[in-house]
């Protein structure tokens, strides 16, 4: 979602050079994007405060740039800059930034409801209208690397190609039925589709139901965001939960269809026109717990396999 942020700093700034600050494992995301110049490393993990590394990072970075832009709201995230001399930190107010951000922003959630909108604020000035226009993220793909990547893991480019993404990191109470991704598979496969499965090492765990069935690939923890980015980009559809790879898949053109239960299509969608949203809107949904309080997860169960092929044709 960053992306769009950074195209809006471009359109605007056509002079600017720009590098970005984040985790190791987002550098797949942040080379694609050809606005950026640099991606640098964040060397610590969510949560972790490592004070003194953060104060060595920022030094290291000194009479680098003229400005940052702290996208999380936490006070470790407005370190760096601090430290790193920057004149213009632009931030959210929160969490004791006072001291850190000196272009401090006050955030009307009811006039940026998206998280994305919030980014595309950032770098805008204070006084421009709300909402922004959010450019939607687009991923850079190569054509060619990617069908490698895809023969590289028995999948045929010039056969129709749907992917599963049956993660996701937040809890269950985010995630549709492996039963129901399982009866979905099925039919995809007898419609002729080839049906992958992309996810983390700990959605490999979930989806040995999905590698029972003969003819789909179930790529959970093999591959490399990146080659998941590139993969994605050959899915005709990517069905998924709301999770990081649904992100992924709408920035790279893959036509999504997207289960929401817990959680609100309205703060973090999938950024394209070629996205259908099944949400039941159950009285006791959007919760946001990572576990269904209820213990039934009916906002999710209740959406049916067909339901979701309805939405697929509709896309097609």
């Amino acid at each position: 979602m960053a992306h769009s942020l950074v195209q809006t700093l471009a359109q605007h700034h056509p002079a600017m050079s720009m590098d970005v600050l984040a985790p190791a494992w987002s550098r797949a995301l942040t080379e694609r994007m050809p606005e950026v110049r640099e991606a640098i490393d964040m060397p610590l993990g969510h949560g972790e405060l490592g004070l003194g590394l953060r104060r060595r990072l920022g030094r290291a970075l000194s009479d680098r740039y003229d400005w940052a832009i702290v996208l999380p709201n936490s006070l470790k995230s407005a370190l760096v800059p601090w430290w790193a001399g920057i004149p213009k930190r632009t931030g959210y107010t929160g969490e004791w930034r006072v001291g850190l951000l000196n272009d401090r922003r006050r955030l009307d959630k009811n006039r940026l409801r998206r998280t994305v909108e919030r980014f595309v604020a950032l770098g805008l000035p204070p006084d421009a209208p709300q909402p922004p226009q959010c450019p939607p993220p687009r991923l850079a793909v190569d054509t060619e690397r990617a069908r490698a990547v895809a023969e590289r893991h028995g999948i045929d480019p010039q056969r129709p190609l749907v992917a599963l993404a049956p993660g996701a990191e937040y809890g269950p109470a985010k995630r549709w039925p492996m039963g129901h991704f399982v009866t979905l598979a099925r039919e995809l496969l007898g419609k002729g589709d080839q049906v992958m499965v992309l996810g983390s090492q700990k959605d490999h765990e979930l989806t040995h139901p999905l590698r029972a069935l003969s003819g789909v690939h179930d790529l959970t923890g093999r591959t490399t965001l990146g080659e998941a980015v590139d993969l994605l980009s050959l899915a005709r559809v990517t069905v998924t939960n709301d999770s990081g790879l649904m992100h992924v898949a709408a920035a790279v053109d893959s036509a999504v269809v997207a289960l929401y239960g817990s959680s609100d299509p309205g703060f973090t969608p999938p950024l394209t026109e070629r996205a259908r949203i099944l949400r039941l809107g159950l009285d006791c949904s959007p919760c946001f717990e990572r576990e269904c309080p209820l213990g039934h997860t009916r906002c999710l169960t209740d959406i049916r396999p067909a339901q979701v092929l309805e939405a697929m044709e509709t896309l097609s």
